[in-house]
């Protein structure tokens, strides 16, 4: 049975080659455990990342939220309004309030 390898496998084949012949046959594990590790790291903060995304869209829905509660608080209706549209009217309505 013939074995054909591709050009990524030749690649592979090649760089094994090359690093034992530049760093010697005892240090593959140290380097193989290193890649291993780096690999670890890039998934690990990769996965952080997707979570404190999350945690922000978490963050603004709630924040959004109580604007929503303290417009209606102040009598402002909040139906069809933008975060901004309902910033501003909170903003006039505690001005007015203050007078």
């Amino acid at each position: 049975m013939y074995l054909i390898l591709a050009g990524q496998e030749w690649l592979v084949i090649l760089i094994a080659i090359v690093i034992i012949l530049i760093w010697g046959p005892s240090k593959l594990p140290s380097l193989a455990r290193g890649m291993g590790e780096a690999i670890r790291e890039f998934r690990k903060a990769a996965s952080g990342a997707a979570e404190e995304e999350t945690k922000k869209v978490e963050k603004k829905e709630e924040v959004d939220q109580k604007i929503i509660e303290m417009a209606k608080s102040l009598g402002i209706p909040t139906e069809g309004k933008s975060r901004e549209q309902l910033l501003d009217e909170i903003n006039k309505k505690l001005a007015e309030l203050k007078k």
